[in-house]
């Protein structure tokens, strides 16, 4: 029934359900990084709300969801005050919803006929927050939260090398950056497999990735997710003074902050904007990040001021959205995915269906808790929704249309692939093949093995990998490096020139950093991230072989989980043999800066502060870790030394107020000199 045609009382009752659902969601979203429903769904709740409130302008409140920005901050986290509140924008999903709010603002508000100038910025679908820099040093950093206060987390944004700790000059005294955390597709993807096969649960999509590792309470955690950040405005800006948005933009990127100037374009009033939005929404699926939309502001800063704002969004900018690119189809059956570990993945098999051009016939369901939480069933009609190049995900199940013959999919008590016992450990959302000649398990432990980021064997993909194995001439990783030419000549459309290709980079792949090696064993909980630690701490991995749990646990973010992991691996003889084969066929991996066990630092924290005049921050923290201290990012009383340069600001004070004790630069490096020869 149209909204016009119910009465006060209905009204208020659907006000009242709305204010709540929509209360609801938005915990689920900004706060638990666990949304149940898609934006779209969101959307469309929303403008019923909208809709209500316009007709009965008596229902709204001012905790009306309409007049509320995202969420109110975890109690986890201190919070941060934004001194210019963080509005939303107000999202038009079509032109003709755009044509609308172009001449509205020109008309009812600037009282002008002449076309506006306006910026065009990608809409990433990412976290949105708030750096705030003094004196050039980057020295707090929050989330939006419910727009006035939002959660700090400046401790996390540190370990993000998209985020300068300091500005190139000339600086502002005071400046608030606005931007957006994001991970990449690619990266996500990755990022999925990595906890699948560590036997935790998976991210949804980018942006609760992004969320989820911007709000961990240990940093650490933070470092090891592949987060960047666009910049996008500003709040406070001391001394600065620009006439248009692009300016601005443009001289935050010369501070050394990055800005997607490459995709902010300025155009000329709305046939400008609705052309490049359409050549936008033609690019979208090619772009390495995912995207919602397009963020359409007015450019010339005074007009933006005469403008002005609501409640909750200014008026001088809106969000154009893209069409939501889900459709309905049925699942007909659930296959399931065996991967290097031997963790056992469950994937839709749908009705084959058009999704924005592109045809669908699988869905990621992540895991059975995943499962278990949409109801899914095989047979059922399921809402999916494709977010560029990931697998798309089943979104909502539609119980409403079940007949009673669906059924429910069974947690698997047997290898789908070989046939071997499946084992599903406690505390772990995945169930495993423990065979560890599981075919699967070869072919994806041989694909991890090469891969760019681990051993980076260039020519050999999944196709030629397989191939291989079918042939009899790889079973193993170190297999690789016993092929000669005529073992290549066995494979499809394989020649000269490409056999000596391939076999050089075989041949290369033996002196790779340690790290990589390691990386590429694929052992659990043993990411890129932590092959680095390991490798800068031991000299090889004979000597990793040998360490003990408490000397694992002892380095800073090894932990119980990457410390058994470990010792299980070693200890396993037939990783010993593997070991001992991959040595004897020369794999010979380079040796990384090795951190001293007993340097001048060993055990010690320190904090560096301010600007350093012989090396930058990061080269003192760096020598900080090969001398076997650590280096922190904020000052506690577990700190031991504060290094403090010219500019040292809120660090120092605290510092002082708990006596810690201070050294300038010079002394800093005196304590190192006899180890590092400076």
């Amino acid at each position: 029934m149209p909204i016009d045609d119910i009465n006060r009382g209905a009204a208020a009752a659907r006000h009242a359900k709305l204010c709540d659902e929509l209360r609801r969601h938005n915990h689920l979203y900004h706060v638990l990084d666990r949304p149940e429903i898609s934006d779209a769904d969101y959307d469309r709740l929303f403008r019923e709300l909208v809709e209500l409130e316009n007709t009965w302008p008596e229902l709204v409140a001012s905790d009306s969801p309409s007049r509320m920005v995202g969420a109110a901050p975890a109690e986890k986290f201190s919070p941060v005050v934004h001194a210019v509140p963080m509005l939303s924008l107000k999202n038009v999903k079509s032109p003709e919803e755009f044509l609308e709010f172009d001449t509205s603002i020109r008309k009812n508000f600037l009282a002008r006929e002449e076309a506006i100038d306006y910026v065009c910025e990608m809409k990433l679908d990412g976290v949105a927050v708030e750096l705030t820099y003094e004196h050039g040093i980057l020295a707090t950093a929050s989330t939006r939260g419910d727009g006035s206060t939002g959660e700090n987390i400046t401790e996390n944004i540190r370990t993000l090398s998209s985020a300068p700790r300091t500005l190139a000059p000339p600086f502002p005294p005071l400046l608030d950056v606005r931007g957006e955390v994001y991970i990449d597709l690619k990266d996500f993807q990755q990022l999925n497999r990595d906890q699948e096969e560590a036997g935790e649960r998976s991210f949804a999509n980018p942006r609760n990735a992004a969320a989820g590792s911007l709000r961990q309470l240990d940093a650490a955690i933070t470092a090891r997710r592949p987060l960047k950040i666009f910049c996008y405005g500003t709040g406070r800006w001391q001394d600065g003074h620009h006439k248009s948005h692009l300016e601005s933009l443009q001289r935050l990127a010369e501070m050394g902050l990055r800005v997607n100037l490459a995709e902010t374009v300025s155009v000329r009033g709305a046939e400008g904007v609705l052309e490049h939005y359409r050549n936008l929404l033609a690019r979208r699926d090619s772009l390495p990040f995912e995207i919602d939309g397009m963020v359409v502001k007015v450019n010339d800063l005074a007009l933006q001021q005469e403008l002005g704002a609501l409640s909750r969004t200014p008026r001088w900018a809106v969000a154009f959205k893209f069409p939501p690119r889900q459709e309905e189809t049925i699942v007909e059956g659930v296959g399931l995915q065996v991967g290097r570990t031997g963790a056992i993945t469950p994937v839709a098999h749908l009705k084959p269906v058009n999704i924005s051009g592109v045809t669908v016939s699988r869905a990621s369901l992540h895991n059975w808790d995943e499962i278990a939480r949409l109801d899914i069933r095989v047979g059922d009609h399921v809402v999916v929704e494709r977010a560029g190049d990931v697998i798309p995900d089943v979104v909502r199940v539609l119980a409403e249309r079940r007949t009673g013959s669906e059924q429910t999919v069974e947690i698997p008590t047997v290898c789908p692939d070989c046939g071997g016992p499946v084992r599903k450990n406690e505390g772990e959302v995945v169930p495993r093949c423990t065979n560890s000649h599981c075919p699967s398990q070869t072919v994806e432990r041989i694909k991890h093995f090469v891969s760019r980021n681990a051993m980076d064997i260039e020519g050999l993909g999944e196709k030629q990998i397989l191939q291989l194995i079918s042939l009899g001439k790889v079973k193993t990783v170190a297999d690789l490096y016993r092929m000669d030419k005529e073992d290549l000549f066995a494979m499809e459309r394989m020649g000269d020139v490409l056999a000596d290709k391939l076999l050089h980079a075989i041949e290369q792949s033996k002196f790779r950093p340690m790290s990589r090696l390691l990386f590429g064993l694929g052992i659990r909980h043993v990411g890129m991230h932590t092959a680095k630690i390991l490798a800068k701490r031991f000299t090889s991995l004979d000597t990793l072989a040998q360490a003990d749990a408490e000397g694992l646990i002892s380095i800073h973010e090894i932990g119980g989980k990457v410390a058994e992991s470990l010792i299980d691996f070693f200890a396993d003889p037939v990783q010993k043999q593997l070991l001992g084969q991959l040595r004897d066929l020369g794999v010979s991996p380079t040796e990384e800066a090795v951190v001293r066990q007993n340097g001048p630092l060993t055990g010690k924290t320190l904090v560096i502060t301010g600007t350093l005049e012989r090396m930058s921050r990061k080269e003192a923290e760096d020598l900080v870790e090969r001398l076997g201290g650590r280096a922190a990012g904020s000052v506690s009383k577990k700190t031991d030394y504060l290094v403090a340069g010219p500019a040292a600001g809120s660090k120092l004070d605290k510092a002082q107020k708990l006596g810690i004790r201070i050294l300038t630069e010079d002394e800093f490096l005196q304590m190192t000199r006899s180890e590092e020869g400076t």
